[in-house]
């Protein structure tokens, strides 16, 4: 499958869409953090979902699930921000629509757009992962793990694609599109240890990190390989 990492997104050039996975719409407010960061927060996601969608111009754009984070209430400014999330894609003419994670209970409280549990892109599928697809699929494109990688003792957001790695289709994992979770480092992980059941060979999953300042995409060995080198 042909894909175009981008600022913790993926561009599908086969069916002109952008993904975002793991938003997390909240998550500062909820946090112990200091009072203002959460403002801070949404407007740098409503920035960068802005400029994925200048760079790309896709016809239509996926939030793959926890587009929130809360499970029981919406925090000060989320409401807002995903109606910000609305007002940018219909501003650049791209169809926005999501498929919800677990932390999405309160979803459809404020969300006047499409929601799918799973929707088709042509041969791909895209959903949340933490629960098994009922729709078969060449790829599926999902969130849900946060994976991240640690190479000399730096963790980095990173993709992780698997080649047949769920009822021979291949799954492409998305690190949360929110940089606020710290994530999961997959150095040493099994496939028993990932939350995502469509994770079964996490040996055969290739990590993909992204240098965004350079504008580079960096593809290393499938695991089982790349941890010997680490």
């Amino acid at each position: 499958m042909e894909f175009e990492p981008c600022d913790r997104a993926v561009y599908l050039p086969a069916a002109d869409a952008l993904v975002c996975a793991d938003l997390h719409v909240g998550r500062a407010a909820t946090s112990n953090v200091e009072w203002g960061f959460g403002e801070h927060a949404h407007a740098t996601l409503l920035e960068r979902f802005e400029a994925l969608l200048e760079r790309f111009a896709p016809s239509e754009a996926v939030l793959a699930g926890d587009v929130l984070h809360a499970f029981d209430s919406l925090p000060r400014g989320v409401v807002e921000t995903v109606r910000e999330l609305q007002r940018v894609a219909e501003a650049a003419e791209t169809r926005l629509l999501a498929t919800p994670g677990n932390h999405d209970t309160m979803l459809e409280e404020l969300w006047d757009g499409p929601i799918a549990e799973e929707y088709r892109l042509g041969g791909v599928v895209v959903t949340h992962g933490h629960e098994r697809p009922e729709t078969d699929a060449d790829c599926y494109v999902v969130g849900h793990d946060h994976p991240t990688i640690e190479i000399e003792g730096k963790r980095r957001a990173c993709y992780l694609y698997g080649p047949e790695q769920y009822e021979d289709a291949d799954v492409l994992m998305l690190p949360s599109f929110s940089r606020l979770p710290a994530g999961v480092a997959v150095n040493g992980m099994t496939a028993s240890e990932f939350q995502s059941p469509l994770v079964t060979d996490a040996d055969g999953l290739r990590p993909i990190v992204r240098d965004e300042d350079a504008d580079e995409t960096h593809e290393f060995p499938p695991l089982g390989e790349f941890r010997r080198l680490l």
